[in-house]
């Protein structure tokens, strides 16, 4: 099997995921080889976009930035803050070892998002994702949760596959957010998913979805 092959399956298998405990499962398998055999072989741009966003809105107080869903740290990699900047936080805590062993990020947290975000709680100044939100169990109330880990002013940049934001109410959501005067109002960009053509999702879309907490 070539590493594109390689990279199609483990897309498509991951896009079934729908529990939990299935993301912790599969990760576990192929955290040693995610950055080759996906992120490379696919073309994974997702990251370097969420965190050139980012950059292109954030001011010196928008840290320190918590990566929601960082995986092996591909948004890390691509902010290129000092490690002492940026918190990673995943669900798997194999993938959490290859990203510390990059050290990206000041502190790791391994913790369930639809679960207690105590552990987490930070005043955080910028909350990062490109991945979180793409499939799977993860909603808008998930997002309204981690409302709770950022500090007033603080910018958020959150990637949802385009497919999930419309299926799941997203839009619905963060209208209400910013009625309530807890966020901003939301500015949603299309981006590219992936660069790489020759495979089932080359043309998935993802939305950027930035706002401000009040």
């Amino acid at each position: 099997m070539t590493d594109d092959d390689k990279g199609k399956a483990l897309l498509e298998n991951a896009y079934r995921l729908s529990t939990p405990e299935d993301n912790k499962a599969y990760y576990r398998e192929f955290a040693e080889t995610y950055d080759g055999d996906f992120a490379e072989a696919l073309g994974f741009v997702y990251p370097e976009t969420i965190a050139r966003i980012y950059a292109e809105k954030a001011g010196s107080e928008d840290v320190p930035v918590a990566d929601i869903g960082c995986g092996t740290g591909l948004v890390a990699e691509a902010l290129g803050l000092p490690a002492a900047q940026v918190d990673g936080m995943d669900i798997s805590a194999e993938m959490l070892e290859r990203a510390t062993a990059k050290a990206l990020y000041g502190r790791t947290f391994e913790i369930d998002l639809t679960g207690d975000l105590a552990p987490i709680s930070n005043g955080y100044g910028a909350v990062l994702s490109s991945g979180a939100f793409t499939h799977g169990h993860l909603g808008p109330d998930v997002l309204v949760s981690l409302l709770s880990i950022a500090r007033s002013g603080a910018l958020f940049v959150i990637g949802v596959n385009r497919a999930h934001y419309g299926d799941h109410g997203f839009d619905a959501a963060l209208a209400g957010l910013a009625n309530e005067g807890r966020i901003t109002k939301p500015e949603v960009d299309e981006i590219r998913m992936y660069s790489k053509e020759g495979h089932d999702h080359s043309a998935d879309i993802a939305f950027a979805v930035s706002f401000r907490t009040l």
